[in-house]
């Protein structure tokens, strides 16, 4: 009983991430991964700052 629920908790944390994925929930996570990578040592935008210039930038990028 135990191998099947690993399999089904497995999946479905492949589906949250993909959900998120398309919502653009990891989005910001992405961006300081980059950055990180990138660009050591530089200063990184807040969370707010970068989903203001996110969708400043490009009011397209938005649904609403």
């Amino acid at each position: 009983m135990g191998r099947p629920l690993r399999g089904l908790a497995r999946a479905a944390r492949h589906v949250g991430w993909y959900w998120a994925s398309l919502l653009g929930d990891n989005h910001y996570h992405r961006y300081l991964e980059y950055r990180r990578r990138a660009h050591p040592g530089e200063p990184v935008l807040s969370e707010r700052d970068y989903w203001r210039r996110r969708h400043d930038g490009d009011p397209g990028a938005r649904c609403c």
